[in-house]
């Protein structure tokens, strides 16, 4: 029966062969690129023969080699090969597949917001690279108007207009960040220009000063004492810090005309804690108080009632805090930072409404003096007028210089020290001849009695459609 097995394969086998040899003949006639198609064939028969001559020798050799076993050797063969083709392939799937994760990471970590260093000089737009910056402190409005946070129209609204808040919000990061650094350089010793200088230089670095796009709002103001608030020194002003002092930082910064302006005290001597508490305190009741709908002679009275609820004691004498009442908080307009409304901080004030996304700088003033400010000392903070129009110059120099102030600060306000800077000489004239004309207006100090201390605190805040949010609210105050 073996034989005879054997003889039967070998039979199809040389069939096979003569059939082969046919189809190679047809494929060389048909095509031109038969001749491939004839190697490829003829190696696929002598394959076939060789292992028909294998399972004739094992025949002979073994005893029995069937034509099953010849088969199934090969089947298992090729699964074998198969499998190692497969697992070839698995592992180069990996390997690909690890190789577009280290790229996609490197891609990711290449995007990566940079870091801020000591001292700050990285661009708040390089530390958040995705546009979307930090949300300043959110809270409800009152009861009466709790209905805006689910109502979806405010919602909607609070979306409309999120590209402008995420311009105020990225000048209150920087303006917090400069704080910050500020903080933790500010000691007595230093002179009121050095102090100036470095906080202004952090500030332009970190906004990413661009003509009127970006940069400063307003002078840095840094008042002490008496002098509550618009005093930053000029050229050659040699004032020094003291340990006794109080002194008020109050600077702005601004995106595309969207203005942050908020304000802190700096007070070394412990003494002069509870000043610094009662108008801190103020400050954060004004906010609080603040809403939609709400007027604003609501607010001062609230803020009032806060501040001379505290008292002071000064080297053996107790002094009551009391509100500076002809200072105040106010709206902020682009690029206008007196936007038209007035915040007062005592009782008595307009009965004007808040309205729907209007911007805030909720700022209290506290004195142990009179608790009234009146114009002093030399001037150095000026601003031009908002809402004044054409009016015709006869000093060529005064305008070349309104051209300088339109082309640098618009109607932002402006100081003598950045007119310096951007190579201004010799205009005190043409500048008092552009206040003369209404063009711009002049800041001079203000300043209780002699003697007396004042402190002051700001924020700004936005009344947004759903919610109430301190832009710049940090972890200072």
């Amino acid at each position: 029966m073996a034989a005879t097995e054997v003889e039967t394969i070998t039979k199809d086998l040389n069939l096979n062969e003569e059939l082969e040899q046919y189809a190679e003949e047809k494929d060389e006639e048909i095509s031109r690129n038969g001749e491939a198609t004839s190697l490829k064939k003829k190696k696929k028969k002598k394959k076939k023969k060789k292992a028909a001559d294998a399972g004739v020798n094992g025949e002979s050799v073994n005893g029995v080699v069937g034509k099953e076993e010849t088969i199934s050797n090969h089947i298992m063969n090729g699964d074998e090969n198969d499998k190692e083709n497969h697992d070839i392939e698995d592992d180069a799937k990996t390997t690909a597949n690890e190789s577009k994760k280290k790229k996609k990471k490197k891609k990711k970590n290449g995007n990566t917001a940079a870091t801020q260093t000591d001292p700050p000089t990285v661009a708040i737009s390089d530390l958040f690279p995705d546009g979307n910056f930090p949300v300043g402190q959110v809270v409800d409005y009152a009861d009466n108007n709790l209905w805006r946070v689910t109502n979806e129209e405010k919602r909607a609204l609070d979306r409309l207009h999120l590209d402008l808040y995420n311009d105020v919000r990225q000048a209150a990061e920087a303006h917090r960040q400069v704080r910050k650094y500020v903080q933790s350089f500010i000691t007595p010793g230093l002179t009121m220009i050095d102090i100036c200088e470095r906080l202004e230089t952090a500030s332009r670095k970190l906004i990413n000063e661009k003509g009127l796009e970006a940069g400063l709002a307003f002078p840095t103001g840094c008042s002490l004492n008496y002098c509550a608030a618009h005093y930053t020194p000029n050229a050659g002003d040699k004032t020094v810090l003291q340990y006794d002092d109080v002194c008020k930082i109050d600077f702005g910064t601004h995106i595309n005309g969207r203005i942050i302006d908020c304000a802190f005290t700096v007070a070394f001597n412990p003494v002069y804690d509870p000043l610094l508490n009662a108008v801190k305190d103020a400050t954060n009741t004004g906010i609080r108080e603040a809403g939609i709908d709400v007027r604003l002679c609501d607010i001062g009275e609230s803020i009032q009632e806060v501040m001379e609820s505290y008292e002071v004691e000064i080297n053996g004498k107790t002094y009551p805090v009391k509100a500076i009442r002809n200072l105040n908080g106010h709206s902020i307009g682009q690029y206008r930072v007196h936007g038209g409304k007035t915040v007062p901080i005592v009782k008595g004030g307009e009965a004007i409404k808040m309205e729907e996304n209007e911007f805030y700088a909720i700022e209290t003033f506290g004195s142990t003096g009179k608790g009234y400010v009146r114009d002093d000392m030399e001037c150095s903070h000026y601003m031009k007028n908002f809402d004044v129009g054409h009016v015709p110059l006869r000093l060529p120099r005064a305008k070349q210089l309104l051209n300088v102030i339109n082309e640098n600060f618009g109607t932002l306000a402006f100081c003598r020290r950045w007119l310096d800077r951007i190579g201004q000489t010799k205009y005190l004239m043409a500048l008092r001849n552009l206040c003369d004309s209404g063009l711009v207006d002049a800041y001079p100090p203000l300043c209780d009695i002699k003697g007396s201390y004042t402190a002051q605190f700001e924020h700004t805040l936005v009344l947004r459609p759903t919610v109430k949010e301190v832009l710049s609210r940090g972890d200072d105050f």
